[in-house]
């Protein structure tokens, strides 16, 4: 039904939105979107959107994105006929977006909700070092956890193995936290004496101990706005312990040597790979220390839970080793050989390997030979891997023609975040073909794929 003459149709109206903005209806299909939303997701037009599923175009998931362990806004204004918001990471131009939606219902004449617009503020581009690796559904779950959490002031406890990257966990709260500009100091009670833990968190007056020449602030004051990262908190001394309890319930620390308390306004995060509880109850760890870290905690899976995205781990660390972009894309059979390993050590001992193999490869093309692996332990069969690792192999495991690549882009109108994904690789690897087979590309996508 055309608008009456004089009035602006929808489409007009929510193109003056500045924000990209979506209709979505009870299937999470697409019925309408503004040029800011088509721009921002790299678009060309209202037709290469509407009846597509919202999860497909900002998540690049077959499914919607509660089934990836995200909060769903549309599902929770459709139960609630309320608006809501809630903070996703979006897919845009194929690296991950830090974004706040704001969801509110369309009613129909009975009040019912008939559709749901979405407004997305997009909170910041994130450099690489913000990344997690990994899009796997325990991954997923992780992220959304720590996309909720981030915003708020929450100390916040990590759980996991040895070497899952709990650091990295860390430092992504904090980058996505509004103390992100701010320091993200780190502190490993592991390497350190009781002695020296003290004087390393709340600092010391000259005169203080032996040795103690000047005055020296602790890394809560050096924190002091952005975040402290407590690693392996279950080797904190209990003396040490009650100390900190303080510390998170008044704000306020007192140096070694010191009179005066000193106001310090920090986030803390805490990390560890015991049994907090069971030390508890071993009278190793305070309870009400424990309590406190407990409010929210997030468990890191090892990466024997996400075996997914051992290809995609792969190719990112050596993408940031020296001269580690000549080994890239992975052949099948190294992918293979790195899948049939369960990673004791985790995404360190993942890490280990690849820098090793780049060094045994050197001047040559990477090949099962030069994966080595650290433990003892007999890595399975190649031909006796999971289905699940299976699957993943066939999908990724191959290289392709300069016809599929350019098909795949012609295809995708030369988008290559959505090329990279019908092709069933990252599009830092679709990114290195192209680059080789540029000479070939027709007018339309050499142009598209111009020098940056």
């Amino acid at each position: 039904m055309e608008p009456p003459a004089g009035k602006p149709s929808c489409e007009q109206i929510i193109d003056i939105f500045p924000d990209p903005f979506v209709v979505i209806n009870r299937d999470y299909r697409i019925v309408a979107a503004n040029k800011n939303y088509l721009k921002h997701y790299g678009y060309p037009d209202i037709r290469a959107v509407v009846g597509k599923p919202c999860h497909e175009i900002s998540h690049h998931s077959a499914v919607p994105c509660s089934q990836n362990g995200e909060h769903c806004p549309l599902e929770r204004v459709f139960e609630t006929g309320e608006p809501t918001q809630v903070m996703h990471m979006h897919f845009r131009d194929g690296v991950e977006e830090f974004c706040q939606l704001h969801s509110t219902p369309l009613l129909d004449a009975d009040g019912k909700v008939l559709y749901v617009g979405e407004t997305i503020y997009p909170v910041s581009r994130p450099t690489e070092d913000r990344i997690l690796v990994g899009r796997s559904r325990p991954m997923l779950r992780m992220i959304s956890l720590l996309q909720r959490v981030a915003p708020t002031p929450t100390t916040v406890l990590l759980l996991g193995e040895s070497g899952v990257g709990k650091e990295c966990v860390a430092q992504y709260i904090h980058q996505y936290s509004h103390r992100s500009r701010l320091p993200f100091v780190i502190v490993d009670c592991g390497t350190l004496g009781e002695n020296l833990i003290e004087s390393e968190l709340f600092g010391h007056e000259k005169g203080a101990f032996t040795g103690a020449a000047s005055r020296k602030k602790g890394l809560f004051e050096v924190a002091h706005g952005g975040t402290l990262f407590i690693d392996e908190i279950a080797e904190l001394p209990l003396p040490l312990q009650t100390k900190l309890l303080r510390v998170l319930e008044t704000g306020s620390i007192r140096r070694i040597g010191g009179t005066e308390y000193i106001k310090v306004d920090v986030r803390v995060i805490a990390a560890t790979n015991k049994d907090l509880q069971a030390m508890v109850e071993r009278n190793e760890f305070r309870q009400d220390l424990y309590y406190r870290f407990s409010a929210f905690p997030v468990t890191i899976p090892s990466l024997r839970e996400r075996p997914d995205d051992i290809p995609a781990l792969a190719e990112h660390f050596l993408s940031r080793t020296e001269d580690g972009d000549r080994h890239l894309p992975l052949s099948p059979d190294v992918i293979e050989t790195l899948m049939s390993h369960d990673y004791p050590g985790n995404v360190r001992e993942l890490r280990n390997v690849l820098e090793r193999a780049a060094i045994l490869a050197y001047g040559q093309v990477m090949c099962p030979e030069h994966v080595v692996f650290e433990t003892a332990r007999a890595p399975r069969e190649p031909g006796n891997l999971p289905p699940r690792r299976r699957r993943l192999i066939e999908r990724r495991g191959c290289r392709f023609s300069d016809d599929e690549i350019i098909t795949a882009l012609q295809r995708c109108d030369g988008h290559r975040a959505r090329a990279a994904e019908l092709l069933g690789v990252s599009e830092r690897t679709l990114y290195r073909y192209v680059q080789k087979l540029r000479a070939k590309l027709p007018p339309e996508l050499a142009a598209e794929f111009a020098e940056e």
